[in-house]
């Protein structure tokens, strides 16, 4: 059944027509992406949908009663509540559900023996239960954690929501939607705020979601793993494709492909239609001329094609100036701490020339604080960094901190390269999409995008044979990410790069390094390998390398006590997730009971079965505190 649905949608701001003829539907339960390059308009779009704003012309027709959910509409947290309480807030008609049966309860013990009274709130509590159950009632105190602890907002649960940062927010509202289980969610830029295991967590939430999901996102990875269909904004226009990002990929170039030789053929044939026209009128006879006139009618009713045309993406590639050594970097014990904080320590790295690993960990783990160690911008608080020969790094700032907001991109560029031509500075922002005058913008002035490709010119031309790259796909549109993963393929120096983009770690890396407090877990392979080896609860490739036997057996034995301490764990948490299942199921049956009016012609058993049925419900609420307990030992 068909949700939404778009016709003929256009939006202009000023002059410039954001929109123009966009049209599509969704269908319920679809999970669509929406892809195009930034600025194109897909905020707007969905912020149209979502009725934040109105459309020039054209119509957006949504079912009757749809519930949407998105995120800037989510309410302002007051900042006094807790971020559980805050959370939890989205179930208080279930708490109130549950107060009002709880009343119930007491009454029909109190007129057990007067039956209209009996039959009037039984009724009522029958009622009640079955709204209750329907609105699974009795999972949402399990929800509510699970969305906490899959957001990494378990441990700040008692926290005050003035208090949590601005990531912080924006998760703690996306938890709040994805709760209230809207029809319709509009998801713009989800993966944001989030680490690596947060944003696989909210994939299978995605995937199992009962309503449709209309999803903007630079996150190949996520589009792959969640959505069933995709929408590309182009030039003003929506164009859509069955199947996921790598799907609509392929389709997309056969589309082009196809449409290009399309109009090249019908190119030819104009041509070929106007040489013979061309001919007849040579003639100059009243036959050819005749001839000539039906052709030119023939040719002018034609419906012409327009030749497609594809948005302007980035072009370039990395070069080095010179060779590195085989070893281009070694570090023993590197430790970092910000007062009593640790973030890492006992970092011990190993890297040879060539090699190009992603750099991976949960948010707050120090992985930029890592680089700008190496770079020599911070300074380790213990440990040593030893660079091997002939190295020359390149560093690229996610935040760009270090290109000058007075200057002008052309000066920029130029301070930083004064031996070359102005026309080769200018050819080489011009690879970058910076043509004419926009070489003359303030850098102040520039999106995070544009300031990304700022500082993408400046490392393709330093031509260094080490890169250090932190978030380098942060802010580039799709095809600028393809362009980058592209180059860098093709690049003979060595690559160190912090990214939460699993599709770009796939494509460039040979190796995984996890930063963790206590040190770096190495794993051959792009992400997929890493991701595999670690469901599968393998150990990391080479941890153990140059251990002593004393040291090796140690570890094997600290391994098996770790083990052996998750099993436990888990076997412990199983059985306690069997006794709140079992004692729900028996609270279920007691409710039955309690709400049938045959119960209540025995007032004292009546009474029995509602003191059973009320230390039931305590013990059930002490299972739930036992379980929490158990999962909060992660």
């Amino acid at each position: 059944m068909i949700i939404l649905a778009l016709q003929d949608v256009r939006k202009s701001f000023g002059t410039h027509e954001v929109l123009k003829h966009v049209s599509f539907t969704l269908q319920e339960q679809d999970r669509m992406g929406m892809v195009g390059v930034n600025g194109c308009g897909k905020s707007t779009l969905m912020k149209i949908i979502a009725g934040i704003e109105s459309a020039d012309a054209g119509s957006v027709n949504i079912q009757k009663g749809l519930r949407i959910g998105y995120l800037a509409q989510q309410g302002e947290l007051d900042g006094t509540e807790t971020v559980q309480r805050a959370l939890e807030s989205v179930f208080d008609p279930l708490v109130r559900m549950e107060e009002e049966m709880r009343s119930l309860e007491h009454q029909i013990a109190e007129h057990g023996a007067e039956p209209e009274t009996l039959q009037r709130l039984g009724g009522r509590y029958d009622a009640l239960t079955r709204e209750y159950e329907r609105k699974r009632g009795y999972e949402w105190r399990s929800r509510a954690a699970g969305v906490l602890k899959g957001l990494k907002l378990w441990e700040s649960r008692e926290m005050e929501t003035s208090r949590l940062s601005g990531g912080e927010r924006t998760r703690l509202c996306l938890g709040r939607m994805l709760l209230e289980e809207p029809e319709l969610l509009l998801l713009d830029e989800p993966t944001n705020h989030l680490d690596l295991k947060s944003i696989a967590w909210l994939e299978e939430y995605l995937k199992s979601y009962r309503g449709a999901v209309l999803v903007i996102s630079h996150d190949r990875y996520f589009l792959d793993h969640v959505c069933g269909r995709m929408a590309e904004l182009i030039l003003g226009t929506v164009e859509t494709y069955t199947g996921n990002y790598t799907q609509y990929m392929e389709k997309r170039a056969e589309v082009y492909e196809t449409r290009m030789k399309a109009w090249e053929l019908q190119q030819k044939e104009i041509a070929r239609q106007e040489a013979v026209i061309a001919m007849y009128r040579r003639f100059n006879r009243e036959k050819s001329i005749r001839l000539a006139e039906s052709r030119e009618k023939r040719l002018e009713k034609m419906e012409r094609l327009e030749k497609p045309q594809e948005e302007n993406t980035v072009r370039f590639r990395f070069d080095v100036r010179r060779r590195t050594g085989e070893d281009v970097l070694q570090t023993e014990g590197l430790e970092k701490r910000f007062g009593e904080r640790i973030l890492f320590r006992d970092v011990k790295m190993h890297i040879r020339a060539g090699e190009r690993i992603a750099l991976i960990g949960d948010n707050g783990t120090g992985k930029t604080t890592l680089l700008r160690c190496l770079t020599g911008e911070e300074q380790p608080d213990a440990g040593r960094i030893r660079w091997g020969t002939g190295v020359d790094i390149g560093y690229y700032d996610q935040h760009q901190a270090g290109l000058n907001e007075g200057k002008t991109v052309l000066d920029e560029v130029w301070d930083r390269f004064p031996r070359m031509e102005q026309y080769e500075v200018r050819g080489a922002l011009g690879l970058f999409l910076f043509t004419g005058d926009e070489v003359f913008a303030p850098v102040s002035t520039l999106s995070g995008g544009e300031k990304g490709r700022v500082a993408l010119t400046e490392l393709m031309l330093r031509k260094d044979n080490v890169l250090l790259l932190d978030e380098p796909t942060n802010h580039l549109d799709m095809d600028s990410r393809e362009v980058l993963e592209d180059a860098l393929s093709d690049f003979p120096g060595t690559i160190l790069a912090v990214s939460h983009d699993r599709y770009f770690i796939n494509r460039f890396a040979d190796k995984v390094f996890v930063l963790e407090e206590g040190g770096i877990r190495e794993y051959l392979g792009n992400y997929d390998s890493y991701f595999e080896k670690v469901s599968r609860d393998q150990e990391p490739d080479g941890e153990t390398a140059g251990m002593s036997r004393t040291a090796l057996d140690k570890e094997k034995k600290r391994s098996r006590e770790e083990q052996q301490r998750l099993k436990e764990r888990k076997e412990r948490l199983k059985k306690a997730e069997e006794a709140v299942a079992r004692a729900e199921a028996e609270a279920a049956e007691l409710e039955k009971e309690l709400a049938s009016p045959e119960t209540y012609r025995d007032p004292e058993q009546a009474a029995l079965k509602t003191k059973e049925y009320h230390a039931l419900k305590e013990r059930i609420d002490r299972l739930y505190r036992e379980w929490e307990e158990l999962e909060a030992e992660e």
